[in-house]
């Protein structure tokens, strides 16, 4: 079964009581991961701030090198644009995280099949795409490993990385993926790009892209993007003329 390690960073965890669910996406509104806080580094200070929480539960929004930015993209179903974003990451040798959910890994075989044979990570995303913290603990183990061993039978390959379905999460549901063997991935940087009726201009999307670029940050696409799977040629050769890898 195929497993790639990915370096993540591990900062000492502030430990906290409370198992309140929080959303990401509901935070991104107000800055999380959209650069409006950065540090000297021109990392967001509420990544920052999350994995010094978080990084004891598996939990991220940063790796540790400073030289890197991780390409990832929530696959929540297909819109056309996933081929051509997969040719783009051929043709520029980088590979990048592809969060499935359990009816895009059972509905697209042969995008599936081509992201593995081409290299890229495949993250869970939940079988049902379902709220963690809204589940009782045998319901989220359901959620969760339901898909990965749907992953291992039909694909032979097994996930090590989870992306909470609509950004919610609490610390529980981070102490449940750990048990379960899972390093959760947040995210740094994030702009709206997934509303296919209204997406940005390419201009715009590549000046946001390229202009919060920082080291360490994780970068969540969608693939549902026409935006995205128009520039991100482009994007990839601007962020290593600033000196990234990818």
């Amino acid at each position: 079964m195929k497993k790639i390690a990915l370096t993540l960073a591990m900062t000492a965890a502030i430990v906290l009581s409370a198992n309140t669910p929080v959303s990401a996406a509901d935070t991104t509104k107000q800055g999380y991961g959209q650069g409006t806080a950065v540090d000297e580094k021109n990392r967001p200070t509420d990544a920052v701030e999350f994995n010094s929480r978080y990084s004891g539960n598996d939990a991220y929004a940063l790796t540790e090198d400073n030289e890197r930015i991780i390409l990832t993209f929530d696959q929540g179903y297909e819109n056309g644009y996933t081929s051509k974003i997969l040719d783009t990451l051929k043709e520029k040798n980088v590979t990048a995280i592809f969060f499935l959910t359990g009816d895009y890994a059972k509905k697209e075989k042969e995008l599936v099949n081509r992201m593995i044979s081409e290299g890229h990570m495949l993250g869970n995303h939940g079988m049902k795409h379902a709220s963690l913290p809204t589940l009782n603990d045998s319901e989220a183990e359901e959620e969760i490993m339901s898909l990965h061993q749907y992953m291992i039978d039909e694909y032979n390959y097994e996930m090590q990385y989870f992306r909470c379905p609509c950004g919610e999460y609490s610390e529980k549901s981070l102490e449940k993926l750990q048990e379960l063997g899972y390093k959760t991935l947040f995210w740094s940087y994030a702009y709206v790009d997934w509303k296919t009726d209204s997406q940005p201009k390419a201009e715009e999307g590549f000046e946001k892209l390229t202009k919060s670029a920082h080291g360490g940050e994780i970068l969540l696409l969608h693939s549902v993007s026409s935006t995205n799977a128009q520039i991100l040629g482009e994007v990839i050769d601007n962020l290593r003329n600033q000196g990234y890898k990818l």
